[in-house]
């Protein structure tokens, strides 16, 4: 069964730091099964706080996200992520 990891950016804190996480992430996704749904595109918040965007992707399992997500590669990668902005981020399991 498929799941989705999600990332919502609330505010940017530093445009070079997240320059640097795009550059690492894509380091982190060899050997992994993922399909960009949605990055950054037009969006329209309909509840809650608005966000300045948006990401969607897809794997395999929630196994599969969950291991992506907690991998070394990506946690050194996520740092700068982190640096670079506030974010919130989930997994969940499709249909």
């Amino acid at each position: 069964m498929p799941a989705y990891i999600v990332f919502m950016r609330e505010k940017t804190l530093d445009p070079s730091e997240l320059e640097t996480y795009w550059e690492k992430v894509k380091g982190t996704l060899d050997g992994h099964q993922l399909k960009v749904l949605a990055a950054y595109g037009k969006h329209l918040t309909l509840e809650g706080p608005a966000v300045e965007g948006v990401v969607i992707a897809e794997f395999p399992t929630f196994a599969e996200a969950s291991d992506w997500y907690e991998s070394p590669a990506y946690q050194q990668a996520a740092q700068h992520r982190h640096n670079g902005a506030i974010y919130r981020g989930l997994i969940v399991e499709g249909l």
